[in-house]
């Protein structure tokens, strides 16, 4: 298993846009093997920003390499150029990628993930 993540610093006021945008994305992830789901997690408020980030969860690496090499990945991208202006960061995207190596469910049932 294999997660995905990139976290966003947005500046204070520009919250609501951030958010409209990325609910007004087109989901495309289920269209590829190997994808288990995705979250847009909000965390705490500091000062100069909000702490945001993208959370995908991949049944390998390498599903969630073929993603970013998919058409689905460059028409899900396509229109990011259209939201400059409309939201502020104070750095790009901060992207995170881990692999799973211990993983519990639901019931308390534990199991060592790495190879």
């Amino acid at each position: 298993m294999y997660i995905a993540m990139n976290r966003f610093r947005v500046v204070p006021g520009y919250e609501e846009a951030f958010e409209a945008i990325w609910r007004g994305r087109q989901g495309r992830l289920a269209e590829l093997p190997g994808y288990v789901e995705f979250h847009m997690l909000k965390g705490p408020k500091a000062e100069d920003h909000t702490l945001y980030a993208s959370h995908t969860v991949w049944e390998t690496f390498e599903d969630f390499q073929a993603w970013t090499k998919s058409e689905q990945f460059r028409a899900a991208h396509a229109k990011a150029g259209e939201n400059r202006g409309k939201v502020e960061y104070l750095t790009g995207p901060h992207f995170e990628g881990f692999e799973v190596i211990i993983h519990e469910d639901k019931n308390g049932i534990r199991a060592d993930v790495a190879a």
